[in-house]
């Protein structure tokens, strides 16, 4: 009986002995393609055009910023304005406000604060005079305040007020209208150690001693009075 070997069978096939022992590589499948979802493409675009948008408005913004003086320290109402007590920034500012170009800071110095100037805030037109303060005429006295005694509401410097007195002893009835004086605040200060609110008023010079004897016996009110008379 015949033998058959794995020649025998390479040269049956037509195939030398060395190819018919030769291992044959398996072909391998290229990978698939992969296939990008819609929502991933709406998302990559969506991104790219919030990133075209920040880049605009960060743009705008820095052409927009103008140099305008600033509150370096706080200067209160009467008080003279010094070159330490201001400086210039770059910002973005609503034209409305009136903010001082950085540029004029010769012609604020020297100036008085007509309003108390926080530190931080931009300065503006109506916060500075040439006059002094109390101007002619004026005088500025302290009253000392208790909550009930106060309207409900922040008051400012400029707000228009009235200086009313009131009835000596409790319960007591008077059928006189009580005597009030025409004032306008010149800033508040708030007592910690008697939790009274001292409000500085600007009144006229007669009737400076009035308000500050009403305001050392502690019978007095204050109203605050529309700002549009």
């Amino acid at each position: 009986m015949a033998t058959t070997t794995p020649e025998t069978q390479a040269r049956r096939r037509g195939a030398s002995p060395e190819q018919g022992n030769a291992v044959v590589p398996e072909q391998i499948s290229p990978p698939p393609k992969m296939r990008r979802k819609p929502i991933v493409a709406v998302a990559s675009v969506a991104a790219i055009a919030l990133g075209a948008l920040v880049s605009m408005w960060a743009w705008q913004s820095t052409s927009d910023a103008q140099d305008v003086l600033a509150v370096r320290e706080t200067v209160e109402r009467g008080e003279v304005i010094s070159a330490e007590d201001l400086m210039s920034v770059k910002i973005t500012v609503d034209p409305a406000m009136r903010p001082i170009p950085a540029s004029e800071l010769d012609t604020i110095v020297g100036q008085r604060a007509a309003l108390d100037m926080a530190a931080g805030g931009v300065v503006t037109a109506e916060q500075f005079t040439d006059a002094p303060i109390p101007a002619k005429g004026e005088s500025v006295v302290g009253v000392s305040l208790s909550s009930a005694m106060l309207p409900v509401g922040q008051l400012g410097p400029g707000d228009k007020v009235r200086i009313v007195a009131t009835p000596g002893e409790a319960g007591e009835v008077t059928t006189s209208l009580p005597e009030t004086i025409g004032a306008v605040v010149v800033n508040v200060v708030p007592d910690d150690i008697t939790g009274n609110t001292l409000v500085n008023v600007a009144v006229s010079r007669d009737d400076a001693p009035n308000v500050a004897s009403l305001a050392a016996s502690g019978k007095v009110a204050l109203v605050l009075d529309s700002q549009e008379d």
